[in-house]
């Protein structure tokens, strides 16, 4: 029996795409039932610009409520460097900084390519020794503007972020569409020349498939992985990106496998049902947030 680690991120990537905001009162109420439910660790906020990501509007509330009343291991994500600073300055602990696979994509998500990302979130890392980071790469294996992304390039990626002294690594399929023997075959290739690297998978599950590839993975040593409350989420600026996979399925599929979580199943059902009521009564954007 597996001890899994599941990673919640509905308050950041499940609301993202979503045509309605939730107060920060109302992410630290639907948060704190998630971490109730005994999830150890849980994406709270990004600190991007408001005006593209409304949703993420008041990052700096929600981080410092659930710091106060939850003991999860609370993490958030940046982009670039005024990111990490805003963070930083907010009192995070666990920093996720993220670039794209794909040069368009990064370009739509983070306004700038990917060396240019790169080395301005190398220059944060050098300058905060006390965070802890940890690296995403979004689009690892399938790009809307780009198609297919080439392993090999992927494997460069990892090991720029392991030049910079991060060696946790997340791989997202941010469209959920990669067939689960080609992100696998491209894991594959990324464990092969990089093993002693800590990795975890980010999933959507466009097609189903996300838990064909979460036991392949687990077959593979992986035992980190991202999922979201009721399997909401996407990305403001990937064209056709899927709903995440949900915490709720993830979290059975594996009990149901033999694995560990340390997750009350019931108690998650709660926080899903919280989340959906106070989305379903939320004020509706003026604007698409990607407008």
């Amino acid at each position: 029996m597996t001890a899994i680690q599941v990673t919640d991120v509905f308050l950041r990537d499940g609301l993202q795409d979503e045509p309605v905001t939730l107060t920060p009162a109302q992410r630290v109420e639907i948060g704190a039932a998630i971490a109730a439910a005994g999830v150890r660790r849980m994406e709270v906020a990004s600190f991007v610009n408001p005006k593209r990501v409304p949703q993420m509007a008041g990052a700096e509330e929600v981080l410092r409520s659930l710091q106060q009343g939850t003991r999860a291991e609370l993490t958030v994500l940046t982009l670039n460097g005024r990111g990490v600073e805003r963070a930083v300055a907010a009192g995070a602990r666990h920093v996720q900084i993220v670039t794209s696979a794909s040069q368009a994509h990064s370009s739509a998500n983070a306004g700038q390519g990917i060396e240019q990302a790169l080395a301005g979130l190398g220059e944060q890392v050098a300058a905060h020794p006390g965070v802890d980071f940890f690296a995403g790469i979004s689009t690892a294996f399938t790009c809307p503007f780009e198609g297919a992304i080439d392993p090999e390039h992927l494997l460069w990626m990892v090991r720029s972020f392991k030049a910079m002294g991060v060696t946790n690594i997340g791989l997202a399929d941010t469209l959920g569409t990669t067939p689960t023997d080609e992100l696998i075959a491209s894991l594959d290739h990324v464990l092969t020349g990089e093993p002693d690297l800590t990795y975890y998978l980010h999933l959507h599950n466009a097609h189903g498939q996300a838990l064909a590839t979460v036991d392949a993975a687990i077959e593979r040593g992986i035992t980190r992985f991202d999922a979201a409350l009721g399997g909401y989420g996407g990305c403001p600026f990937a064209p056709g990106a899927a709903g995440n996979l949900s915490t709720g399925e993830l979290v059975r599929h594996l009990h149901v496998t033999g694995h560990r979580t340390g997750i009350d199943e019931a108690a998650l059902a709660e926080a899903t049902t919280l989340a959906r009521n106070l989305l379903a009564t939320a004020p509706r954007l003026a604007q698409p947030s990607h407008a």
